[in-house]
Parts: structure tokens; C-alpha cells; sequence
């Protein structure tokens, strides 16, 4: 069942989509006393013939904290997405988020995230237990937010992946500070994009969470440290157990001891972030998938028996336990000896003036091991690619293994629903430049440059002439 009110926006849309409801059988009603919209039915008028008396229990009974209140797909960056039950457990975590953030009656808050998005559906889901106003739109834009923040009085804004740094992008404007947002709450907010959106925006407080729709854990940055995700400390850490582990990237599996347990990394290490399952924090996998959901479990993680959530990301915890994303585990590649974290070297190249986004993957050239890193790009309005600039920043900054030896430019990025890269269809598609018509480069280190990646440079690196 779907219920919506009488607007034309709303009513388009769900006009849109009716015939595929219908189809699912799924029942509409629009909050009207009458409906002369054929397969809607109204709302109102069944609500006045309605019992005022409670609903019996009885009518619930089957009901727990742990039974499914939704089903929410994942993002589906590195392979199809996978539905996951959410319990009437999480959502009221999801609300819980909210309320820790100090969120009130008295907040509007501006939603422009996919809702069959956990997050999106985190905000809708709060402004129902919280009581306050919520403002929906039906697709993000970068170029009309900040319009919209305004003519809807918005306190609170809701950001997940690269939504930020599209803001960021937009052309300065004089009005950019007149909005009455004080707070931001997402995931996936980069350092370096975080500190210009407030130093752009104004002093807004930007509260980060980690967490995945499937898993039994979720952090907050209370504090606002920049670039963070959380914080590690026993409380939490004794509620809800947690361990950042050893992982080998090239075998794709946790490092184990002589005794077969996994082991714990060193503070300030990176590591894969494993969760404990309990009957306090579950896990309850994926729809009609038990397959997929086995995959997900670590067994024999510290003692015989015991049973972690893979969550699939590397984080790492500095000197005052702060605890910030790295990257995912397929992401994140080997080359030369050395392990390669997208998102570090994305950081890097996106400084660049001529850069305005940058998504880091490994590919594969025959006849070495591992693979070997790229940057596929999108430039700045206006700007052309400063290919000088950019090897003087990787050479600057990242250590040579580290250093993207291809770049691709792109007219436009790959993401997903939820503003994610999409990584799967690059990393196939190679650095062949017969194949692909996106111009090539490939860092020259005589040149000290990145120079056009021609077909006779191509077969002069698969004939191993030139050294990668």
C-alpha cells in the first residue's frame, strides 16, 4: 500500500509509475475525501468511517523488534544489488541517528536522496518519529539546492558519496552563505571536499555516520572531526563488539596466525572493519539470497566459533581513536608489493585545478602482477587537462606505486542511484586505446609528465619495451 497527498508534483509522479503499482498489485490512495484518478482510490473519507478505538493487539502479535518493516537494496557498486530486510529494530536506529544529532520538531529538513536509499529513507523515516518537517525532491541538483534550501526555510540537509562535492562544484555566488542550514548529515563526505564545503557554505556542523543497510553497526562523528566516520571507545566497542583486522589484498581474505584466528592491526594500520553477530546486534542478511548472505559471515574470527559481519571496508583509527573509511576491499588494489587505496589517491588528483573529480581503480597489463593504478576524470568547466600540474601533484604527494600511471578523461562520471562510483565496467575496459575513445594519458617519468597514450605506446607496454 502507498498513500499520497494532493499536489500536482506528487500526483505526476505517482501517475508515472502507477500501471507498474497496479501490476504488483500494490494499492494507492491519494488523502482526498474523492479521486477521479482511474486505479486510485481516496483516503480521507475511509479515515472518517474509521473506529476511533485502539486496534486490537492481536493484529500485531506475530510482530517482534527483529521481524522485517522493509526491504532496502544495496547500492550495488561492485556487483548486482541485493535486497536486504530491515527490521522495526534498525529503523528505530535510524531514527535514533537523527535524534542524536539534535534534530527537533522544530527542524526542516531537505531531502533530496533516493528513498528505496537507506539514507534517504533514514530522513523520511525520523521526520515521522520526530515530528518535524521534511522537504522532498524527487531527483538531487546541484544547481537548484541551495534555491531550495531557501524557499523552504531549511535547517538540516542530508548529503551521501559525491553529493557535497557537486555543491562545491557549482559556480560561486554572492548568496551562497544566505540559507538557514546549521547542519549536514551523511556518508561518504571526503576531507578535503568537507573543508571547502564549510568554508564555502558557512558554518555548518557536518555530522558523519559509517555504516552498511545490511550490517549490525553504525557510527557517528559526534564531535565533527573533520574527515571522520567515529570514534572507538570501550562503551560502544563493548554494546556492539568490533575489530579492525589484517586483510590480504591479493588473496581477498583476512591474514590468520599460526593458530588459524585472524589479527588485530596495529593503531593508525588500515584494516578490514569486522563486526561481531549477536542476538543484541544481527545480522539478517538477504532476501531469498542465503548464498550471498554466507559470504558475508567470518567464522573462527578470534575464538573457536564466534561469528563476525565482513563488512567489506577498510577504516583505520589514529593516535586519538578516531576512526576514518579508507576504502572498499575490491577497491582498494596491490601493485608492486604495495597496497593502493583509491579514495587517497582520488583525494589527490582531485586537488589538481583542472580536476574536478576523479575516480581511482586497478588494471590489469599482462605479464606483470597485480594491477596497476588509473584515474578516470571528469575537468572543470572551461578547463583544459593540465597534464604538467597533475604529475607534479602525484609526484608530490603520493609515493611512486601509489602514482595513477593512466588517466582517462571523461566527459561525464559512472555513478549509481546513491552517488557512488561505479568502478566494475573501467576496470574492464583497460587502458587499450584502440577500444576506448576517452582521451588516454600515461604518466612519463623522463617527461615528467603525463603524455597521450597512443597505440604504438600501447604495444610497446604489452610487448614489455616500456617500463610500467
Amino acid at each position: 500500500m502507498t498513500a499520497f497527498k494532493e499536489t500536482s508534483q506528487l500526483q505526476d509522479a505517482v501517475e508515472e509509475v502507477l500501471p507498474s503499482l497496479l501490476e504488483q498489485q500494490v494499492t494507492v490512495f491519494i488523502l482526498t475525501d474523492r479521486c477521479k484518478i482511474a486505479g486510485v482510490q481516496s483516503f480521507q473519507d475511509k479515515m472518517k468511517q474509521a473506529s476511533s478505538e485502539p486496534l486490537s493487539k492481536e493484529l500485531r502479535s506475530n510482530l517482534t523488534l527483529q521481524s522485517p518493516a522493509a526491504y532496502i537494496y544495496t547500492s550495488g557498486t561492485t556487483g548486482l544489488p541485493k535486497a536486504v530486510a530491515v527490521s522495526h529494530a534498525k529503523l528505530w536506529g535510524y531514527c535514533l541517528i537523527m535524534a542524536l544529532t539534535g534534530v527537533t520538531s522544530e527542524d526542516v529538513v531537505y531531502n533530496s536522496l533516493p528513498l528505496y536509499h537507506s539514507a534517504g529513507f533514514l530522513g523520511l523515516m525520523a521526520g515521522i518519529e520526530r515530528g518535524m518537517t521534511v522537504v522532498l525532491r524527487s531527483k538531487f541538483s546541484a544547481s537548484q539546492f541551495w534555491d531550495d534550501c531557501r524557499k523552504y526555510d531549511v535547517t538540516v540537509v542530508q548529503y551521501i558519496g559525491e553529493i557535497v562535492r557537486y555543491l562545491c562544484n557549482q559556480p560561486q555566488k554572492p548568496n551562497d552563505r544566505n540559507h538557514k542550514v546549521r547542519l549536514a548529515l551523511g556518508n561518504g563526505l571526503r576531507a578535503d571536499v568537507w573543508k571547502d564545503f564549510t568554508r564555502r557554505f558557512g558554518n555548518i556542523e557536518v555530522r558523519e555516520f559509517y555504516g552498511a543497510t545490511e550490517g549490525n553497526l553504525a557510527m557517528l562523528n559526534y564531535s565533527g572531526k573533520m574527515g571522520a566516520v567515529g570514534r572507538d571507545y570501550f562503551l560502544h566497542k563493548w554494546l556492539f563488539p568490533y575489530a579492525l583486522i589484517k586483510f590480504d589484498i591479493e588473496k581477498g581474505e583476512p591474514v590468520r596466525d599460526s593458530s588459524g584466528f585472524c589479527v588485530e592491526v596495529a593503531k593508525g594500520e588500515p584494516g578490514l572493519m569486522v563486526t561481531k553477530i549477536l542476538a543484541s546486534a544481527p545480522f539478517s542478511g538477504y532476501a531469498g539470497d542465503l548464498g550471498q548472505t554466507e559470504k558475508k559471515k567470518l567464522r573462527d574470527v578470534f575464538t573457536k566459533g564466534d561469528v563476525y559481519f565482513n563488512t567489506g571496508d577498510l577504516l583505520r583509527i589514529d593516535k586519538d581513536n578516531f576512526m576514518y573509511f579508507q576504502d572498499r576491499t575490491g577497491d582498494t588494489f596491490r601493485w608492486k608489493g604495495e597496497n593502493v587505496a583509491t579514495n587517497e589517491v582520488a583525494d589527490v588528483v582531485s586537488v589538481a585545478d583542472s580536476i574536478e573529480e576523479a575516480n581511482v581503480y586497478g588494471v590489469e597489463v599482462p605479464g606483470h602482477e597485480g594491477r596497476i593504478g588509473m584515474a578516470a576524470v571528469n575537468l572543470r568547466d572551461g578547463q583544459k587537462f593540465d597534464s604538467t600540474a597533475v604529475f607534479h601533484q602525484v609526484e608530490h604527494f603520493l609515493p611512486s606505486y601509489a602514482r595513477p600511471r593512466f588517466i582517462r578523461i571523461q566527459g561525464s562520471m559512472d555513478v549509481t542511484g546513491t552517488f557512488k562510483y561505479q568502478k566494475v565496467k573501467l576496470v574492464k575496459e583497460g587502458f587499450n586505446p584502440n577500444e576506448i575513445k576517452d582521451p588516454l594519458y600515461i604518466l612519463d617519468e623522463k617527461e615528467k609528465n603525463y603524455i597521450p597514450l597512443t597505440p604504438d605506446i600501447f604495444d610497446s607496454i604489452l610487448a614489455g619495451k616500456i617500463k610500467i
